[in-house]
């Protein structure tokens, strides 16, 4: 009977413990992603919220056309071109070109504006107007492409080398879901980017070989043109790609509120589905990334710039303590199951004690907040109030230093050595003048008893 009423209860406490856990455990439970690489980055601090294969080497496709883009929005604001700029496509940067893959249709001799290349580049992903642009800016397209892994090399890309400017496969041209983050994060750095690839649907105007064309974007997130099921609200821009050595690629972005969220898949497959859907991995991946994280993760407020943190020990001040204060607020992005109190905070200051004199604002030391071994947030710690020092203390300390200084240690050692050695040699001396000189002199005076004459 013992027995059972035992296994009831116990059984009956797993059970509350699971209903308890369950909802918990679901909510951090991450997505099922399918693309070969995947990441997924807070915009605004660069904190990584999910990674899988990040830096490896795969085919980037026309995701390359981002870095293209900036290169181009650099020339721009340092004046080499304009937007309004007038360029006429040559026969030259049409060559090499697949006759099935993605194009605007420009023809040699055609002219265009630097913006509407911009825009066939971007939102319809023509490669002619990679190459277009890559000729203008460099003078051929070998060129920017020396200038592409140039500038990858400066934003600190490991896994990258490209061979042309729009991704057309080659075995040469590769990249990394960490590198493309770092390629789109600097262009996003541009306004005119997220104008050009947030665009759904765009009309070029007539030139003078083509009347005006309607282009629409190839990003499903942003516009539901070509397939349904993929359209997110919450999604901007930023550039598709794929070809069969690639797979389907996407860098993107998502906001809500204040929480903003770069995305970016690599190597994603179109499969059919059992009801015959046609299921394409990196729209359908991205959207699982951007929700997941929207439905899991807010800003918290971790410290703030008033909070009186800890008071430090302070020598030569009548003082004996200052207090200290975060630099400013800090507020990360934290799974939602995490609350700021249960967060560790490590405080690692420069000097304990501190020595006066302090001045207000002074960097005292900094604190580190973590949860299970992952760092969160670093901040330094400044002094509230200024102390002021004590001279007496500060000659008292200086003479201790400089009598601590090994030359002066030696130096005080010889001279009480020369001391000891003058002592007994004065005492040595003054006893032997005593026995052999004032003793016998006084004697001779005392004991002469002759006459004078």
């Amino acid at each position: 009977m013992k027995i059972h009423r035992f296994l009831s209860v116990f059984l009956l406490a797993a059970l509350v413990m699971t209903l308890w856990a369950s909802p918990r455990a679901a909510a951090l439970a991450e997505p099922d992603i399918q693309c070969k690489a995947a990441l997924l980055v807070d915009a605004h601090t660069g904190a990584v919220v999910y990674a899988k294969n990040e830096h490896q080497e795969l085919y980037p496709a026309s995701l390359t056309k981002i870095m293209t883009c900036l290169l181009t929005l650099e020339a721009i604001d340092k004046g080499k071109l304009s937007m309004n700029q007038a360029v006429t496509a040559t026969a030259t940067a049409l060559e090499g070109l697949p006759s099935d893959g993605s194009t605007a249709g420009i023809q040699a001799g055609e002219v265009m504006t630097v913006e509407h290349l911009l825009y066939c580049m971007m939102v319809v992903s023509a490669n002619e107007a990679s190459q277009i642009l890559a000729e203008t800016i460099s003078g051929s397209v070998a060129a920017f492409v020396g200038e592409m892994n140039a500038k990858a090399e400066a934003l600190g890309c490991k896994n990258t080398h490209f061979v042309n400017p729009h991704g057309i496969h080659d075995s040469q041209h590769y990249t990394s879901a960490w590198d493309m983050y770092l390629i789109a994060r600097e262009a996003m750095k541009h306004e005119q980017l997220m104008t050009i690839c947030d665009t759904p649907t765009v009309v070029i105007p007539a030139t003078n070989t083509s009347p005006a064309r309607t282009l629409r974007t190839t990003n499903y997130l942003i516009g539901s043109w070509y397939t349904r099921g993929y359209l997110n609200g919450d999604a901007h821009g930023i550039k598709t790609g794929s070809t069969s050595q690639a797979g389907h690629c996407l860098v993107s972005t998502a906001t809500r509120g204040t929480r903003s969220f770069i995305s970016v898949v690599l190597g994603g497959d179109r499969a059919e589905l059992e009801n015959n859907e046609i299921r394409t991995y990196s729209f359908y991946d991205t959207n699982q990334l951007f929700n997941w994280a929207f439905d899991n993760f807010t800003y918290q407020t971790l410290l703030r710039e008033d909070d009186m943190v800890l008071d430090v020990a302070v020598s030569l001040s009548e003082a004996d303590h200052v207090v200290v204060h975060p630099r400013n607020d800090v507020e990360v992005l934290l799974p939602n199951d995490i609350s700021p109190e249960t967060m560790e905070r490590e405080v690692t200051l420069k000097a304990d004690p501190v020595e006066a004199p302090v001045t207000a604002g002074d960097v005292l030391g900094t604190m580190v907040l973590s949860y299970n071994g992952e760092e969160y947030a670093s901040v330094d710690l400044l002094a509230l109030n200024g102390v002021e020092a004590s001279r007496s203390q500060i000659f008292l300390r200086d003479l201790k230093l400089f009598f601590g200084k090994t030359p002066v240690k030696i130096a005080v050692a010889a001279l009480a050595v020369l001391v000891v050695l003058l002592a007994a040699w004065k005492l040595i001396f003054s006893r032997r003048r005593y026995r052999y000189g004032r003793s016998v002199g006084r004697g001779r005076r005392n004991g002469y008893r002759g006459r004078r004459r």
